[in-house]
């Protein structure tokens, strides 16, 4: 069923999110991307959708070689005719079916909030990552995107404050994002994709909490008021070179 709601809300995904359609990730997601990736030469974009960080990564970020993997095939076809130069191919997050040290860096944005296997995957990254690579990490953020947290305005006390939902409850479900459209997403605390990374081998290095960029906030004005609430998480984490 995941899987095939997947296929269900592609074109949902590509014509509201890529080729500029979406302020969060044209002033923050990609420049960001951009930033973390330059100068690695074997990119892989794991979730890549339809392919716009990995072309990125060939057109701003001097890849030589970019592949992105999707288990939606509808997506690996859309990816496959925007071209651009990487390669795709239709994967799982675990196994990987590369050969390990195949990469200098390994992407994966907004994809683990729909793993079910969080740790299998992350053994994944550093498995194919080659030593002194980098794994460039964005998620939703696990606590204050937590399922039932948002801006609450409390007339009777005369407070406006941003609820936190069961934080700590590990959640699966399915999720209508928008009308009609129904993903499914898996809730984790911070601490299971930290320890996860450690566990693997991968060192933290750069966490960054980015307040929503203006141009969000001028399609989303009901959450001007809770600007100071991130809604990404960007984790940066490398594997030692020996």
């Amino acid at each position: 069923m995941p899987d095939d709601l997947w296929e269900q809300n592609a074109d949902w995904w590509v014509s509201g999110f890529t080729e500029g359609a979406d302020p969060e990730y044209v002033e923050q997601i990609l420049p960001l991307a951009v930033a973390e990736l330059a100068g690695r030469d074997r990119l892989l974009d794991v979730g890549c959708g339809e392919g716009q960080i990995a072309r990125f990564a060939v057109s701003e970020c001097g890849s030589a070689l970019a592949v992105g993997i999707d288990p939606t095939r509808s997506q690996v076809v859309e990816a496959q005719i925007r071209g651009g130069g990487p390669l795709y191919a239709r994967s799982f997050a675990a196994p990987l079916p590369f050969a390990s040290e195949s990469f200098d860096a390994v992407v994966a944005c907004l994809v683990f909030e729909h793993i079910d296997d969080a740790a299998a995957a992350i053994d994944e990254v550093a498995r194919v990552l080659a030593p002194g690579g980098r794994f460039a990490f964005f998620l939703n953020h696990p606590l204050l995107q937590t399922p039932g947290s948002g801006w609450i305005i409390d007339v009777d006390l005369d407070e406006q404050y941003w609820r936190i939902g069961p934080y700590l409850v590990e959640d699966h479900s399915i999720e209508e994002i928008a009308p009609g459209v129904h993903l499914p997403f898996v809730h984790r605390p911070l601490s299971v994709y930290v320890n996860a990374l450690i566990d693997a081998g991968l060192v933290l290095n750069r966490m960054l909490e980015p307040a929503p960029p203006e141009g969000f906030l001028a399609v989303a004005d009901e959450y001007r008021d809770a600007a100071t609430i991130p809604r990404l998480l960007y984790l940066r984490a490398d594997k030692p070179a020996p």
